[in-house]
């Protein structure tokens, strides 16, 4: 374990030392008050990590996974003597590391990215399947990077110089490998002098939008306010913001989007306002197998990140009953639009999403 520096804009949120064969992450339990990396090499510190959210946000949780597996491929590679010995050992420690958390598409849709590298190798040495899934986690992370450019890009475009801007959870550069998804519009913003002021949810109960969200746009020198997750409305009334920046876990086809608890209610609050929302998702995050968002399966976490993470003391009775779903879903008729690495999808989200997905894969093939 190691401190880098007091600035995360320093550090890669997730990455694979090659010379040591480890994933490196930065601990992100411990922000903001300290900044460290720790070093992750078997498979049950990397399910922990996911778990715990030591690392956390869809894209960078994918990034995670990819280069886990990679590693655990090594390990299986060298006990193996064919690709059937192989083969198996290896999609038990896929199906463990996607058993970490289960709203984020991103976690098997990477898993099964390296799964398809690994059968369509399978006729290889095994030697050359490990540098084929190396390779490929190296693709998933750069792939990362360049979606969450792109996302801002595209984001930009919605928003003019000086806005007022919200955000819910971290859908930063902590979130994923550079850049972030709901924050890259902020960055690139930020690079043009636009002078955005961010509005941070705090984002209850764990906290994401006040511990990571704030430091790390504080530490890229943009005008940040923490604001409590029910102070959303009276910004709005009083006409301090014109469009909210969020990102999601898991968007069905129907445009539905899983986002951390409270995002559905940041949306039904802006549709009153007149407040334009835009979900920044990844086509990797668009899951076009879920018609609906009645379909994602929303993680239930323990009790005890309501009752007494963060306070020096309990803060709710023994025994009381507690309900701590980690997302929820805004219904697609609350979304203005949902911003994509290949362009802004509108409703008919069922139309413009297909079209996405279907300009995705004829980039993939030239």
């Amino acid at each position: 374990m190691s401190t880098e520096t007091g600035n995360v804009m320093d550090i890669d949120t997730v990455a694979l030392d090659e010379k040591t064969n480890e994933v490196v992450i930065i601990d992100q339990t411990l922000l903001p008050g300290e900044v460290k990396t720790i070093r992750l090499t078997s498979q049950k510190q990397i399910w922990d990590a996911i778990y715990t959210l030591q690392v956390r946000g869809a894209p960078a949780i994918g990034v995670t996974a990819g280069f886990g597996i990679y590693l655990a491929a090594r390990e299986i590679a060298a006990r193996s003597s064919s690709f059937d010995d192989f083969y198996p050992e290896f999609v038990k420690a896929k199906e463990y590391l996607d058993s970490s958390r289960p709203t984020a598409v991103n976690l098997s849709w990477a898993l099964n990215q390296m799964d398809r590298v690994a059968k369509a190798c399978s006729s290889r040495p095994l030697p050359e399947i490990v540098e084929a899934l190396h390779q490929e986690a190296i693709r998933i992370r750069d792939e990362d990077v360049n979606a969450c450019h792109k996302l801002g890009e595209y984001g930009l475009t919605l928003v003019k110089p000086g806005d007022g801007l919200l955000t819910h959870c971290n859908a930063g550069k902590l979130a994923a490998t550079r850049y972030g998804m709901a924050t890259a519009p902020m960055y690139l913003g930020q690079e043009k002098g636009y002078h955005f002021h961010v509005y941070c949810d705090e984002t209850r109960p764990v906290l994401q939008g006040a511990r990571l969200t704030a430091k790390e746009l504080m530490d890229s020198g943009i005008d940040t306010t923490v604001i409590c997750d029910n102070m959303v409305s009276s910004l709005m009334k009083q006409g301090k913001i014109q469009a909210v920046f969020v990102g999601c876990d898991r968007v069905a086809a129907n445009g539905d989007t899983a986002n951390k608890i409270g995002t559905s209610g940041v949306a039904i609050i802006a549709k009153y306002y007149g407040v334009p929302m835009y979900i920044m998702a990844p086509t990797s995050t668009i899951d076009m197998n879920t018609e609906t968002g009645s379909g994602i399966r929303i993680e239930q976490r323990d009790p005890d990140e309501v009752t007494e993470m963060w306070y020096k003391q309990r803060m709710a009775p023994e025994g009381v009953g507690v309900y701590n779903p980690a997302f929820d879903v805004t219904d697609h008729d609350l979304i203005t639009a949902i911003v994509t690495e290949y362009g802004i999808a509108r409703a008919p989200y069922t139309e413009s999403l297909k079209k996405i997905m279907e300009i995705k894969a004829a980039s993939q093939q030239d």
